[in-house]
């Protein structure tokens, strides 16, 4: 009689459990994305192996890809369609906080706190597992599309400096003949293309609710990035897949 009592509490205690593992599963809220910031040139003779490493990084779970296309190699020949003057001075500004004497590409920062040479994966690799490892403390952060734009909501949290939030548009891949320069006659392919990188506001340790026309991101997708005095340590990142994705 007891054996059979007992048969029963532990059959119950196991259907309870059972029934709890999804519900426990689905409050599991994701880890941001680390950020990989390519910093590359269609005029830039060895540039295309870091462009199809970001390719396949792209492609990787729990990575958002960001290929900033720099101007200060257009005057060897050949003017980089995709290249801005904001990507440069980002990269400088890094740059700078890095302590670097002089910056280059192509050029990988990972997550705002460490760079390497982007075409060599073995550099790149051990940088992006140590971001993996850090514990992410930044505030909760969604984004989501609306009809007037985008609606970007960043939870309270303790910051130790102002941070600012970075609205990235992204188009995911093109293709280019080019004419001429270092790379002439071949087709160039690039991957994450940022057309657009804007600050829409800065984020002092109150949640924020932030309302932004759609005018402000140019691309296939759009992204936000909440960093540390604009070009620090990147404390999360949030992405909005296009319709086609």
């Amino acid at each position: 009689m007891q054996d059979n009592i007992m048969a029963k509490a532990l059959w119950l205690a196991a259907g309870f459990a059972a029934l709890a593992v999804p519900a426990y599963a689905a409050d599991v809220t994701p880890a941001p994305p680390v950020v990989v910031e390519l910093f590359t040139s269609q005029g830039c003779s060895s540039c295309p192996p870091a462009d199809a490493y970001l390719g396949e990084l792209a492609k990787k779970p729990g990575i958002l890809a960001l290929g900033f296309h720099i101007g200060y190699w257009n005057y060897i020949g050949w003017t980089d369609p995709y290249s801005l003057p904001l990507a440069a001075e980002r990269q400088r500004a890094y740059g700078q906080r890095l302590g670097l004497h002089y910056v280059y590409t192509p050029q990988m920062v990972i997550d705002g706190s460490g760079e390497g040479v982007g075409s060599e994966p073995a550099r790149i690799a051990p940088l992006l597992h140590a971001a993996r490892q850090r514990p992410r403390l930044g505030p909760a952060l969604s984004l989501e599309k609306r009809d007037s734009g985008f609606h970007i909501h960043i939870g309270a949290g303790t910051a130790t400096a102002p941070a600012t939030v970075w609205l990235v548009g992204i188009d995911r891949e093109h293709q280019t003949k080019v004419l001429r320069g270092e790379n002439e006659g071949a087709t160039a392919q690039d991957y994450q293309v940022v057309r657009s990188f804007t600050s829409v506001g800065e984020w002092r340790g109150a949640a924020l609710d932030l309302d932004v026309p759609a005018s402000r991101a140019v691309g296939d997708e759009t992204a936000v990035l909440l960093q540390l005095d604009g070009a620090g340590p990147i404390l999360t990142a949030a992405t909005l897949p296009g319709p086609s994705s």
